[in-house]
């Protein structure tokens, strides 16, 4: 280790250089990256007058918040070798939780601790069956799926949650609740944008600066050889799982913040599209192991991007979609085609 650390810190020289340059090139990052700057440029063109403003670029940090906060967690949940598909139906059901809680004359801290409880005990649930249960994750959390949809409807029976104090709510705690969905830093910054960043961060230091990153990467990598290094392998997922469903909560009580109103059947329906297609075309490998929150962050801005560039260029919701599917067929693809080269 003590080699590796001197050679790091050595200046880059020689043959060196060319070494670090090709390393650089040939990450998955960098060609996420590229793809993104190229599609930036396209719409530039293609917008001059509406897409590259600084306005623009703030929407689409707060319009692609959201969705990256969940995203941070599906890493560490794809990373391990897992899938979560139940993230959009507990963004509904915590976000409306504590909408509910509000109306009942609850103050903020205890209804977002209520939210961001119900959305962590969904994810222990999913963890603890795809681990201990022996049920294959993709089966698990399509199950939760429904329950945690059919939960919210049930609490809600069926009807919108708007959070007014017409409808019980403090005063104090619908403005506190308003500002963390609504307002903005310094009055330029989204609050929502905010959030993200501090999930980023933290997200970047558990990954990459922790035992607890390392023993996710070694359970994706290889389950058998983590367990003969002593790596607890249920536990390290049931905690990936358990961040997965805190953080689609945090994204359901702030969609509700900023829009004040959501309804059971419609809140988060098809967000898990966004959140996995954004991991996977940031290059986290399906079969786990591999990835990293650059990487994710990447690919929520590329979707993000193209959403913004889509609407911008007036095409079609439909085709929207399409292309969203489209675009994580390419990026499996390319990863399954570069990691074939790559072991021949």
């Amino acid at each position: 280790m003590a080699d590796n650390v001197s050679i790091l810190d050595k200046p880059v020289t020689g043959v060196a250089a060319p070494s670090r340059l090709r390393r650089i090139l040939s990450a998955r990052e960098t060609g996420v990256f590229i793809a993104l700057v190229l599609m930036c440029i396209v719409l530039a063109i293609a917008r001059p007058n509406a897409f590259p403003r600084a306005q623009n670029f703030l929407n689409i940090g707060r319009q692609v918040s959201l969705v990256g906060i969940m995203a941070i967690g599906m890493t560490f949940v794809i990373i391990s070798g897992e899938i979560d598909l139940s993230i959009g139906s507990t963004y509904a059901l915590a976000g409306l939780s504590t909408g509910l809680l509000l109306t009942e004359g609850w103050s903020l801290l205890p209804a977002l601790a209520a939210g961001l409880g119900i959305g962590s005990a969904v994810g222990f649930i999913n963890g603890f069956l795809s681990t201990y249960g022996k049920l294959p994750s993709f089966i698990t959390t399509l199950g939760m799926m429904s329950v945690a949809r059919g939960a919210a409807l049930l609490l809600t029976n069926g009807e919108p949650v708007t959070v007014r104090e017409q409808f019980g709510v403090q005063p104090v705690a619908l403005e506190q609740f308003k500002f963390i969905g609504q307002g903005q830093l310094f009055g330029v910054v989204p609050m929502q944008l905010v959030f993200f960043i501090i999930v980023v961060l933290l997200g970047w230091l558990l990954l990459g600066r922790t035992v607890f990153g390392f023993k996710i990467y070694a359970v994706g990598g290889s389950p058998k050889a983590a367990r003969a290094s002593g790596i607890q392998v249920a536990r390290v997922k049931i905690w990936a799982f358990v961040m997965m469903g805190f953080l689609s909560g945090l994204s359901g009580i702030l969609v509700l913040a900023f829009l004040l109103s959501g309804q059971a059947g419609q809140t988060g329906m098809g967000l898990e599209l966004d959140v996995i297609a954004a991991v996977i075309v940031g290059g986290a490998a399906l079969s786990g192991g591999e990835g990293s929150i650059l990487g994710t962050i990447l690919g929520v801005f590329i979707i993000g991007v193209l959403r913004n560039g889509l609407v911008l260029l007036n095409i079609s919701p439909f085709w929207q979609t399409t292309i969203i599917g489209l675009v994580i067929i390419l990026a499996v693809g390319i990863d399954k085609w570069t990691r074939a080269r790559r072991t021949r």
